[in-house]
């Protein structure tokens, strides 16, 4: 723990940010493969799907996109409203938002444990719309947190940094070590989440849940300490 203590803030941060966006993989592999082809975290995806859909896509899914859409923009607005009112950097109120997405992917993981949501269109629609509200909840607080290149649920714009910015391209290749981290990582839970989806949808929102509870908590730990501290050398 001293050692995690010798750590600066910034990096414990990219740290915390990367875990949610393996977390993030796991979830969207998960929602994709076990809920109908739906992104939970991704929103560019449900977007593409839905104009496809439009368009007359052969069996592409419609209600569940729109609704992931609508629920992800509807926890982002949340976390944001609740968020603004903090202080800049990790305060309490982001260790409450992290727990609350902490919490519906726990609730999700055990409904999913007990009762047969793929066989139930209003219950998958249920988990995918729940799903979607932690998403937007988690991709609020990471962006609040101001993490340079990290948002923890999409990479388009990191893996165009890594190559604009790549000493190919002319750049300084600035960062490439967290955007290369970032791409890896979410792939890496994409195939965590569909190997989970061999025992259970359970398992994939289990590994989600624990991912998110451990940085909810690191977080806290890390910020109540520093502010301890700060309290110390202050008196």
């Amino acid at each position: 723990m001293k050692r995690l203590n010798a750590v600066p803030t910034e990096r414990v941060h990219l740290w915390l940010m990367l875990a949610l966006t393996f977390s993030t993989g796991v979830v969207d592999a998960v929602g994709y493969l076990g809920l109908d082809r739906v992104f939970t975290g991704n929103m560019t995806g449900n977007v593409v799907l839905l104009g496809m859909a439009f368009a007359g896509g052969a069996d592409l899914p419609i209600l569940r996109p729109v609704l992931a859409l609508l629920f992800f923009m509807l926890g982002a607005a949340l976390a944001g409203r609740m968020l603004r009112k903090g202080p800049e950097g990790w305060s309490g109120r982001t260790t409450l938002s992290l727990m609350v997405v902490a919490g519906v992917i726990t609730a999700l993981a055990v409904l999913t444990a007990v009762v047969d949501v793929q066989a139930s269109s209003l219950l998958g629609s249920i988990t995918t719309s729940a799903l979607a509200i932690a998403m937007g909840i988690q991709a609020a607080t990471a962006k609040r947190l101001k993490v340079a290149e990290i948002t923890t649920v999409v990479v388009t714009s990191t893996i165009t940094g890594l190559a604009s910015d790549s000493r190919l391209a002319g750049g300084d290749s600035k960062h490439w070590v967290r955007r290369a981290l970032a791409i890896a990582l979410i792939m890496l839970g994409a195939v965590a989440g569909a190997a989970a989806l061999n025992v259970g949808l359970w398992l994939g929102l289990t590994i989600s849940a624990v991912i998110s509870i451990a940085v909810a908590v690191t977080g806290y730990v890390r910020h109540h300490r520093e502010r301890n501290g700060a309290g110390v050398s202050a008196g």
